[in-house]
């Protein structure tokens, strides 16, 4: 539109020009050829030559706006058919810019639903190329028929004992860690205790949640793990409380060698040790390659949820199959937009003055050392938006899930909190795929009471009916989206999970001149290789979301 209305102006101001009022005149009549100083009789032959030419062009030019009698009725017809065809051409052409510019770029919002133009489902939508994932096979499992080669319980360099904080998910890359360091130590593992963190508010024993059973018997060629501490500890409590039993200063992503030099004389000395805190503890790289097998091997073997758990995720899974009548797949979707995850990603989302205004508030409660005066904010959060590192908003998706070909009839189970803005947040996302639901939709209230007095059961659930799925697709980091990816990677490279590239995503979306027919490309070519496909590991790799070289073999 900026460049119809320049162009406009234009032309108002130009006919206010005198020579060119002149000219605009000779077109249309002819009534300034002379200058009104200069009587006819005084001009030249050349003059009068040159003056009788002008009139015939323009007699050529306009003669159908002419009333000549002379003009003949079939050469009157004739120009006024290509007058008409050319002011149609004209009018078309015109609407045809108007709506290109004032057309969405993306999709065409309408109050709070979204329109997205059609886009052709490919043959790879619901799994991956079957060439491109027939290379690996899972080998991390326990090779049944070893000898033990474990010493006894009294015959380990002594008990550690760890407590495993934050919710489910990073609760199981703790014990994952623990099993590891365990045998490094060639120590004696206490069974973890699942700590009650500050957002969970969760009381789940490890006994609620995991088969322990199964845990300890599927590990017992690799690690000697007892359920409780040992009887002739008499003052429990010391390991919840004393410094002198408590390990505290381990870095971040420590090496093996780190646990042989610091870590092991004191559990020899002190015979058992808590190791805390105990959060990403223990590196990748740099520890032997059969310590990173067996930490899989925990993951992906040692680790069940109870049968109770199992069952009820596997009826979710089947109701989401069944749900058109016939069998048909289905997408989980991870949607990381509750208020907690807003607030701590510091960047700034479509709403009201008001909404903004509450989230600041929030933000400064929460976070006063990050949030300080407030003045730096809105630069960070266009750093991180350009970066990709801002949760994408249900619209977002939306709009990324059309441009990918998935119809509108797709089945969507969503794992998510309570999302940030309610049901107006939801409401693009749920228009657009109205096949949407909920564990609480799948299932009756009396069916999930009996998981409710632990939130890491609820946890579990969405957990599993993500690791069932057709396609999983993430929208923001966190453990639980890795371990699935991870785990969805070991069962076999087939299953599609889709890790949105939302650095480009934010310019795109930003881009207020890339058409559909732009968007669907880069977002299909981006994300060919975003789907959960063979990846080799690289320095500092995260084992949990690619288990690719140390867990897994050539086929």
């Amino acid at each position: 539109m900026a460049e119809l209305r320049h162009s406009s102006s234009l032309g108002s101001r130009a006919s206010n020009s005198p020579m060119k009022r002149d000219a605009v005149a000779v077109a249309f009549g002819g009534a300034a050829d002379s200058s009104p100083l200069i009587p006819d009789s005084h001009l030249t032959d050349d003059d009068e030559h040159d003056r009788h030419s002008s009139k015939e062009r323009d007699r050529h030019v306009c003669f159908f706006l002419n009333d000549d009698p002379r003009v003949s009725p079939h050469n009157s017809r004739i120009s006024l058919f290509f007058t008409f065809l050319l002011l149609l051409v004209g009018l078309v052409s015109v609407f045809t810019i108007f709506h290109k510019l004032n057309a969405p770029y993306l999709c065409k919002k309408d109050g709070i639903v979204l329109h997205c133009p059609h886009v052709k489902e490919s043959p790879s939508l619901w799994e991956n190329p079957f060439s491109s994932t027939t290379s690996w096979r899972p080998c991390a499992e326990r090779r049944d028929g070893v000898l033990s080669e474990l010493p006894h319980e009294n015959e380990t360099n002594g008990y550690i004992f760890i407590h495993a904080e934050g919710g489910l998910n990073q609760q199981r890359i703790a014990i994952c860690n623990a099993v590891a360091v365990a045998k490094i130590m060639n120590a004696t593992l206490i069974l973890p205790v699942l700590k009650q963190d500050q957002i969970w508010k969760d009381q789940t024993k490890f006994e609620d949640i995991f088969d322990v059973d199964h845990f300890i018997d599927y590990l017992k060629y690799d690690v000697r793990i007892v359920r409780d501490i040992p009887q002739w500890f008499t003052d429990k409590s010391e390991l919840f409380s004393s410094i002198r039993r408590t390990v505290k200063n381990i870095p971040k992503y420590a090496p093996a060698q780190f646990y042989i030099d610091n870590v092991l004389p004191r559990i020899k000395e002190k015979k058992i040790m808590a190791l805390k805190p105990f959060v990403d503890r223990l590196g990748y790289d740099n520890v032997p390659p059969e310590i990173n097998k067996l930490r899989c091997r925990v993951n992906y073997h040692a680790l069940k949820f109870l049968p109770d758990i199992e069952q009820m995720a596997d009826s979710l899974a089947s109701r989401m199959r069944n749900r058109t009548g016939n069998s048909n797949p289905y997408m989980a979707l991870h949607l990381r937009f509750e208020k907690g995850m807003v607030g701590l990603s510091f960047c700034d989302f479509v709403g009201t003055r008001e909404e903004k205004v509450k989230m600041a508030e929030y933000r400064k409660k929460e976070w006063p050392r990050r949030y300080k005066n407030g003045s730096h904010l809105w630069q960070l959060a266009l750093q991180k938006r350009k970066e990709g590192r801002c949760p994408l908003e249900p619209g977002e998706v939306a709009v990324i899930l059309r441009a990918m070909g998935y119809p509108k009839e797709t089945q969507i189970y969503v794992a998510s909190g309570q999302v940030y803005g309610g049901q107006n947040r939801m409401a693009p996302l749920r228009n657009m795929f109205p096949n949407l639901v909920t564990k609480e939709e799948l299932a009756t209230k009396e069916e999930l009471d009996g998981f409710r007095k632990h939130v890491t059961s609820l946890a579990a659930l969405d957990f599993l009916v993500c690791l069932k799925s057709d396609v999983f697709v993430m929208t923001h980091g966190g453990n639980f989206a890795k371990l699935i990816i991870g785990a969805r990677r070991y069962m076999g490279h087939r299953l599609k999970s889709i890790k949105p590239d939302k650095g480009l995503m934010s310019k795109s979306f930003g881009d207020p001149y890339m058409g559909w027919a732009t968007f669907v490309e880069d977002v299909v070519v981006t994300h060919q290789t975003r789907t959960g496909l063979p990846e080799e590991t690289f320095p500092n790799y995260d084992l949990w979301e690619n288990p690719l070289t140390p867990c897994m073999c050539r086929a």
